[in-house]
């Protein structure tokens, strides 16, 4: 079985999108998205993969989760209507990131062993969220602090949690 990790920039009000985009632009943040994930399966909502700049990301197995699946060859990613579906897909992946969006994560956080968050520490309007957090669940494995700075206009934190047993 691969090891499900959850991966999301989330506001300190839980705020992760608004208007199909993120809500910031924190280029550490998505440094070290493409750092984890790369090499890896992605597993992302419809709207996630639709607000995507450049299409399916590179150098990952993207997989879609979609009720109403598309006629046709999918140019670069998977479809599948249902978690389940979904990991039978990533049966030989060593490591699958729930990448979003609001749905997928509420569906996942029962299920992941780890979560790699990054907190924004900032308040913003958005009209998507990440779902709360039961720290009672949850260990944290590891977290690095950093100020705002010429490219990343807010503090932020990357901190790993684990899943407890």
């Amino acid at each position: 079985m691969s090891k499900i990790s959850i991966i999301a920039a989330v506001a300190d009000n839980y705020a992760i999108g608004t208007s199909k985009k993120l809500p910031w632009h924190l280029p550490a943040d998505l440094k070290r998205f493409k750092e984890l994930t790369t090499g890896h399966a992605v597993l992302m909502g419809k709207r996630t993969f639709e607000s995507l700049p450049n299409g399916p990301l590179p150098n990952r197995r993207n997989i879609v989760l979609s009720s109403i699946q598309s006629e046709g060859v999918n140019e670069g990613y998977y479809e599948a209507n249902s978690l389940e579906d979904a990991f039978e897909l990533c049966e030989r992946e060593e490591q699958v990131f729930i990448i979003g969006g609001e749905a997928v994560y509420k569906q996942s956080m029962l299920i992941a062993d780890f979560m790699y968050i990054t907190w924004v520490h900032a308040q913003f309007n958005a009209d998507v969220f990440f779902p709360t957090i039961d720290f009672d669940n949850w260990i944290e494995i590891s977290r690095e602090d950093f100020e705002a700075d010429d490219k990343n206009p807010y503090p932020y934190s990357f901190v790993c949690y684990k899943r407890k047993k």
